[in-house]
């Protein structure tokens, strides 16, 4: 097994427990208009997730990066970008779909290593793209902070100190990646900032709070965000 794909393939394969679980889509994140009723098709929804993970546990990296990208890339066309271009101008309008890009960028990343001419161009857009939507994030922490802050776990002190600094780190995370300078290590740093998210925020909340949908996909989407950040690290730097 590749075990660089396992954060990523982990995140996908929970979203998809999560959506046959609970009998719906991802929440806010997956954003599908209130038209599209929730049964058959959150199934649908979960058996790609299902399927794209499994396939890159099984050595079929390729194969589930794919449908994994291609499904991802969907949720942000589909269903984020057209609510968020009219809102244009309101950052937390952005911060879904940054997260669902950068979700996308992983598997990018990893398509690139066996895309032959196309490869280089497929490491760039994957680091660009990651990059802004890390960029992203960082601006969402700052316009938002006190929501960012009431976030941190109540054992740790400081919390606005540390929703700050989490701001800070996306950003340079971020600059870095569109740059190109330190990337390699900015990718690194973000994919363990998110794997501390899902570790110490989101697991002890579902832990808390078995029950609640939304808890267990932000653990699934924290999750698939640090695999996401360690495959541009990996394959795009």
């Amino acid at each position: 097994m590749n075990f660089h794909v396992l954060p990523y393939a982990l995140g996908a394969i929970l979203l998809g427990a999560i959506g046959i679980w609970f009998h719906d889509f991802a929440l806010q994140w997956q954003a599908v208009p209130k038209s599209i009723p929730a049964m058959p098709y959150a199934y649908l929804s979960a058996a790609l997730l299902l399927a794209g993970g499994l396939l890159m546990l099984a050595k079929r990296e390729r194969a589930g990066a794919l449908l994994l990208a291609s499904f991802y890339g969907l949720w942000v066309v589909a269903f984020h970008l057209p609510p968020t271009l009219k809102n244009a101008g309101s950052i937390g309008a952005w911060n879904a779909p940054a997260e669902i890009t950068f979700l996308t960028m992983g598997a990018v990343a990893l398509l690139a290593g066996s895309a032959g001419s196309l490869g280089s161009t497929l490491k760039l857009v994957a680091r660009v793209l990651a990059g802004l939507s890390a960029i992203v994030f960082g601006f969402a922490h700052f316009n938002y902070i006190d929501f960012t802050a009431s976030f941190v776990p109540a054992w740790i002190p400081y919390k606005v100190f540390w929703a700050w600094a989490t701001g800070a780190g996306h950003l340079l995370a971020g600059l870095a990646l569109v740059s190109g300078v330190r990337s390699r290590l900015a990718a690194g740093c973000e994919a363990a900032m998110m794997a501390s998210f899902a570790l110490l925020l989101h697991l002890p909340r579902v832990i808390a709070s078995p029950g609640q949908h939304i808890e267990w996909v932000m653990l699934g989407i924290a999750t698939s965000l640090a695999g996401s950040a360690w495959l541009v690290r990996k394959y795009a730097t």
